[in-house]
């Protein structure tokens, strides 16, 4: 399978009564953009777009998702089963809005998954969004049935972020680029006639998928990924929208669909294929809730990995928690069946630093990459400009904020001042690839 993704710049975006591309200039249609999204949801009833750059004294909250603006030169729709048809992902052409990401917002209530990003001051450097210029779609719906619970699918929020994304790449559909990312995922008869000595490197994807209630989980061509069984598929998918993001995970260990739209720890097992390894591809399993479904994932995990031949593999998980059973068990397994492992996630340490990173440990997982702890308290002084609601820190249950408490206060004081955890950082621990911290060791 071959996919292309021709890249044009963004440094600048601007709100006006067009989409249009010019010279790094993006421009958009705000009003037809909005009356397009109303148009495909009528449970959208209040809709803005702002623009929040780098460096902007702006803090967003809360933040639902985020998405690289794309197109198809062939029509096909970006995220199949999703904004339209379920279609094959993973080869052909796309062409890509980079430097911006469309963030959505809710425009007053939270849920457990959302999470903050400040675009300037210290808080910035907690984050890789605030390098990004921020499209944000701030908006409210009559989601009524969920809109004062903990746990929100935001399905209606969420999907429109999705096709505003769709609708500003229009932008670049017939525009010509010279800048071409090219990914060549070679079919398994073909990877087995190499004969260049390099082992052979699979990554095993365990993306959320807790929720046994649907429509919180991540989704794969539109499906459920609670009702997902491990299987083998290319990494140009993953790469082409084939999966987006849910709603149900704390959000610092979320993956957001921008990061699986360029998944960094896959993009760099491509640029080692063929040179100090060979990337065998993606073997994507789940995180369900009972035992048995954790066993089955990781026997399947470990058939599929023994039956490609691969010699050693990547498992990294969206989350923490219930989900670290699965991501050990599969490690453990994987190292009984003779494949080394490099396991790649966050931890939860406490606050202090000293709790266990994850709920289960094994001594068979040697080789473990931390994207950082959860727990970490940080403390932040007001920013000039809000957009959504900083009252939700303190009401709605966000992973890393509270209402009250008896030493700390609430976490969004009257100043317009913050104290939360590290948890609270939309996506923030970045376990795809795109950390923004390093390690030291005292």
């Amino acid at each position: 399978m071959k996919l292309r993704i021709g890249n044009f710049p963004v440094s600048r975006v601007c709100l006006g009564d067009k989409n249009e591309y010019d010279n790094g200039t993006l421009t958009i249609d705000k009003q037809g953009a909005i009356a397009y999204l109303k148009e495909c949801d009528d449970h959208l009833t209040d809709l803005d777009i702002v623009i929040a750059n780098p460096g902007d004294d702006t803090r967003i909250v809360p933040v639902v998702e985020t998405i690289e603006p794309r197109c198809r030169p062939d029509g096909r729709t970006l995220f199949p089963g999703v904004t339209d048809a379920v279609v094959p992902a993973g080869e052909g052409d796309v062409k890509a809005l980079k430097g911006c990401c469309v963030t959505v917002v809710a425009k007053e209530y939270g849920s457990f998954g959302d999470g903050v990003i400040d675009m300037g001051g210290e808080g910035a450097k907690h984050t890789y969004w605030s390098q990004l210029i921020n499209i944000c779609l701030v908006g409210d719906t009559d989601e009524e049935f969920e809109r004062h619970e903990q746990q929100k699918c935001n399905r209606a929020l969420r999907y429109a972020g999705h096709r505003f994304a769709e609708y500003i790449g229009q932008a670049v559909k017939d525009l010509e680029t010279d800048d071409w990312e090219e990914y060549n995922f070679d079919s398994v008869s073909d990877q087995a006639k190499r004969n260049n000595g390099l082992p052979n490197v699979a990554i095993v994807l365990q993306p959320q998928s807790q929720m046994e209630a649907l429509g919180y989980n991540d989704l794969w061509y539109g499906w459920d990924m609670n009702k997902y069984l491990p299987s083998f598929v290319s990494p140009t998918e993953v790469l082409d929208g084939a999966m987006i993001s849910g709603s149900f995970m704390p959000a610092s260990s979320k993956w957001s669909t921008y990061e699986m739209q360029n998944f960094p720890t896959i993009k760099e097992l491509f640029a080692e294929d063929g040179k100090s390894l060979n990337f065998v591809g993606v073997i994507m399993s789940m995180l369900n809730v009972a035992l048995e479904q954790k066993e089955r994932a990781a026997i399947m995990v470990r058939s599929i990995a023994k039956n490609l031949g691969v010699d050693y593999a990547i498992v990294t998980e969206e989350g923490y928690g219930n989900p670290d059973a699965d991501y050990v068990r599969c490690q453990v397994i994987l190292e009984d069946a003779g494949i080394p492992v490099v396991g790649i996630s966050n931890e939860c340490t406490g606050r202090d630093g000293f709790s266990q990173p994850l709920v289960t440990l094994d001594s068979k997982m040697n080789a473990l990459v931390s994207t950082g702890n959860v727990s970490q308290l940080i403390e932040l002084p007001a920013c000039k400009t809000v957009i959504g609601s900083l009252e939700a820190m303190n009401r709605d249950g966000m992973s890393g904020s509270w209402g009250y408490d008896e030493v700390l206060g609430k976490s969004a004081r009257d100043d317009g001042s913050i104290i939360m955890e590290d948890n609270n950082w939309f996506c923030g621990d970045h376990i795809a690839g795109f950390s923004v911290k390093t390690m030291i060791e005292y």
